[in-house]
């Protein structure tokens, strides 16, 4: 900590894009420390703040009445000292594409901890790249975080692609007292492969029945028994005004395990490659038994590091976003993570939490 009181955090360390800050920030307003981070987005081609970025800082400055020095666009460094998390009524308009998920993903911890309910109403994009699809948060964050004893309603309200964006989504939090200990241990055996194929606006509806096809083929070639159910969707106009495909299928387990692939299309759209890519994730991770899919490691990693209690999760490699996430979460909560190797490949992440109690309640 330097002499002012602040706690640094290299935005540029490993991943060096927006987790740092999104990490550095949610623990800042939920412990009250204050913190600086520098080198936001480092090894980004367009370093420091994004529309994305500045949006879910703004946002968090408002719920935790917060004093930010560098909140600007580019902006490669930003102060940021917490005073209260006030459970209230916000709205984030980015005007742009800019995901949706990624600005809820700062404030959703944040709002666990309040003195009372929230709504977070949010335009943005819904489904776009490099960012969770808005069904992915639905049917594979929230069942996870429920092992935590916690939870939220999101309502999509207006589905939005790349590049105009504009869609719409409700998200209500409801506090809670302190966060349980998550286990993500047991794998049990493989019980239901379920997902949506989608398109939109201007794409025919065959596109979606070509990823349909193609991801139940995998899985049945995989598994011929296996129950395996994916619909294929024609948005309407009133979801879903402009062009986008794409695919999430989850897999979920005797042991509790809730899995999840998603595929999202681009300029050029091929149903069957999308189709295969999200099925052969899936069944990647079936066939290794993890419990906590890829893209759902470093979500995991805040909650485990403030619950009461040791948190586990059974996983794959981990990815550079979530060594990044337990690095922030080491420097601010001082909580120690144990990640080991397997016999079999997997990997074991577990730490002792720091035990946050919500005193706004």
């Amino acid at each position: 900590m330097d002499p002012k009181g602040f706690v640094e955090i290299d935005g540029s360390y490993l991943e060096g894009g927006g987790q740092a800050l999104r990490n550095a920030l949610s623990l800042s307003c939920i412990l009250g420390k204050p913190v600086r981070v520098v080198k936001i987005r480092a090894n980004r081609p367009k370093p420091g703040l994004s529309h994305q970025h500045l949006h879910g800082l703004n946002l968090v400055r408002d719920i935790s009445n917060a004093d930010v020095v560098g909140n600007e666009l580019f902006s490669t460094e930003v102060e940021f000292t917490p005073r209260t998390i006030l459970g209230s009524n916000y709205r984030v308009d980015a005007h742009t594409a800019a995901s949706i998920t990624l600005i809820y993903q700062m404030a959703l911890p944040v709002l666990l901890f309040a003195g009372g309910p929230s709504r977070l109403h949010v335009t943005g994009g819904t489904n776009v790249a490099f960012a969770p699809q808005v069904e992915y948060m639905q049917q594979v964050l929230l069942p996870n975080l429920r092992r935590f004893g916690a939870g939220f309603d999101l309502k999509v309200q207006q589905l939005g692609f790349f590049p105009r964006g504009k869609g719409s989504c409700q998200l209500d939090v409801q506090p809670v007292p302190k966060l349980d200990a998550g286990q993500f241990l047991d794998f049990g055996r493989l019980q239901l492969v379920s997902g949506v194929a989608f398109c939109a606006g201007r794409l025919p509806k065959s596109i979606a029945m070509d990823i349909q096809q193609t991801a139940q083929r995998e899985i049945r070639r995989l598994w011929p028994d296996q129950v395996c159910t994916i619909e294929a969707v024609k948005h309407v106009p009133e979801l879903a005004r402009d062009n986008g495909a794409g695919i999430l299928m989850t897999a979920r387990t005797t042991g509790g395990c809730v899995l999840g692939s998603a595929t999202l299309g681009g300029k050029r759209i091929d149903g069957h490659v999308l189709g295969s890519e999200a099925s052969c994730q899936l069944a990647e991770y079936v066939r290794k038994e993890i419990c906590v899919d890829q893209h759902m490691q470093d979500q995991l990693i805040i909650y485990m590091a403030l619950a009461v209690g040791r948190s586990r999760m059974r996983t794959g490699p981990l990815t550079k976003h979530t060594r990044t996430a337990i690095h922030v979460a080491e420097q601010l909560t001082d909580v120690k993570f144990e990640v080991t190797v397997e016999n079999a490949g997997q990997t074991l992440v577990s730490c002792e939490g720091l035990g946050q109690l919500n005193e706004m309640l």
